[in-house]
């Protein structure tokens, strides 16, 4: 047999592997809320091909390429165990078995490690699910309503209940539902949507979306709908402080998220940093902007182990809805002129938004940010004075840690690739990802490169946070300390 042979062969086997994958990852979803990733990356609803590439993808992270053949058995034991909602990782724990000298077998050692989500320790599904309401449609808005009905999994977790848009005309909700079938950047939605025209729902993987038309906050009573102690996300960016996002708080509606920052006392909250911060009362809460998501994950890896006296962060961002196709008139400088011929100097708050993530950072940070004629991804390249001397290679290597076993993995993906460019990371769900080659140390000095879907992994960082304040976060196992 010939070595190419070999390679088909094998590359046969690995799909027989994956392909039996997909039912258990599936039954363990929607019968049990568990999702089941790879390295901080969920395989649920995801083809024999993602699966394979994710294992794949193994290597740019973990050093070395994982195989299917190696994380089967630990996704065939967590079948045999009384699991409760969770996040379980089978790259980790296939890590974490390898490395462990007490010769336990794979059985024993998955019961170990995910034994807070088992049994008496397991979170009891809720009985219902928590009703969500996406405030405004736009590229953010039907990005959410995306990963809200992707991740609807039993029922018992976040449910889509309704959008409120203004009426733009005839056939109104029969174009909405085509814009989120299809999209430009980010391809077809996964799965079947159709339209209610009678009762004005959009229905979506099974999931009824009741589309609201008002003109303001005030025309709507949710109840009506059989609405009730929702969550509703604000992605128009109409208001940003208190007064104006409490107009949302209407009969069947509990919690405001703003994706966009916020001003004045409204928290601004970066997942995975600063989200433990919200009280449980609080009815307002900022996601903060893209970027600052961005930024804000390595800069806290990096200080916490070396320390930052100051930094500076420019980035070039994608042309956004908010500048011109054609030099016409804008209220902001240079942002009239055309967006897809021009590199557009402009401002960014991210960088003022820091104090708010980061309050113990006694750092001063600075920012830019050019716009630039593509339609998604961007990149911050953040300059630090450091608190401490130190090496690229031990920077590298500590970043790539953080983005493997630390509570970052989720904020910060890391890549080696050395022909990596912007289009790679359309749909990320990570808030950046850090960029080995092109990153730069000089004593104190450091210079990070971090990608970032500033639509998709900033959308993915909004629903963490929703997750959070609707009490459906799950935990994810394993812990490292296992």
């Amino acid at each position: 047999m010939t070595v190419n042979e070999d390679s088909f062969t094998n590359w046969k086997h690995r799909e027989e592997i994956a392909e039996s994958m997909i039912p258990i990852i599936g039954k363990l979803h929607r019968e049990q809320d568990v999702t089941v990733l790879l390295h901080s990356r969920s395989l649920v609803n995801k083809s024999v091909v993602s699966i394979l590439k994710t294992h794949r993808f193994a290597r740019q992270i973990a050093g070395e390429e994982l195989s299917v053949t190696e994380t089967l058995p630990f996704l065939q034991a967590l079948t045999t165990l009384d699991l409760g909602p969770s996040q379980i990782d089978i790259g980790m724990l296939a890590a974490l078995h390898r490395s462990d000298d007490r010769g336990l077998s794979v059985e024993a050692f998955t019961a170990e490690a995910v034994a807070g989500a088992t049994g008496a320790n397991k979170i009891e599904c809720r009985g219902e699910g928590r009703d969500v309401v996406l405030y405004g449609f736009g590229r953010i808005g039907r990005l959410l309503a995306r990963l809200l009905i992707e991740k609807a999994g039993s029922g018992n977790g976040l449910r889509l209940r309704a959008i409120v848009v203004r009426k733009g005309g005839a056939q109104d909700i029969i174009k909405r539902a085509s814009l989120l079938r299809r999209d430009s950047i980010h391809g077809q939605f996964q799965g079947t949507i159709t339209v209610d025209e009678e009762h004005g729902r959009i229905v979506a993987n099974g999931n009824e979306i009741q589309m609201i038309y008002a003109d303001d906050p005030s025309e709507v009573d949710y109840t009506a709908y059989g609405i009730k102690d929702a969550i509703l996300i604000d992605n128009t960016g109409r208001w940003r402080d208190r007064e104006g996002l409490s107009q949302h708080l209407r009969p069947g509606v509990d919690k405001v998220v703003l994706t966009a920052p916020g001003k004045g006392d409204v928290p601004n909250i970066v997942h995975g940093v600063n989200h433990d911060m919200i009280k449980p009362d609080e009815q307002i809460i900022s996601c903060a902007s893209c970027t600052t998501n961005a930024i804000v994950p390595p800069l806290k890896a990096m200080a916490d182990e070396y320390g930052v006296e100051r930094g500076h962060v420019e980035t070039i961002h994608s042309f956004t809805n908010d500048q011109n196709l054609l030099d016409n008139y804008h209220k902001a400088d240079r942002r009239g002129r055309s967006a897809p011929l021009n590199m557009v100097i402009t401002e960014t708050g991210a960088a003022s938004a820091v104090a708010k993530a980061l309050p113990d950072l006694n750092a001063t940070i600075t920012g830019s940010s050019i716009r630039v004629p593509v339609p998604d991804v961007s990149i911050a390249i953040l300059s630090l004075q450091l608190g401490r001397e130190t090496t690229r290679d031990e920077v590298l290597e500590h970043l790539r840690e953080v983005s493997l076993t630390s509570p970052l993995k989720r904020q910060i993906d890391f890549t080696t690739a050395p022909d990596a460019v912007s289009s790679d990371f359309i749909g990320s769900r990570h808030a950046s990802i850090i960029d080995a080659g092109p990153t730069k140390v000089d004593g104190d000095n450091a210079i990070l490169y971090l990608w970032y879907d500033n639509e998709f992994g900033y959308s993915c960082q909004v629903i963490r946070v929703v997750q959070h304040v609707s009490g459906v976060e799950y935990p994810t196992f394993p812990s490292p300390a296992v």
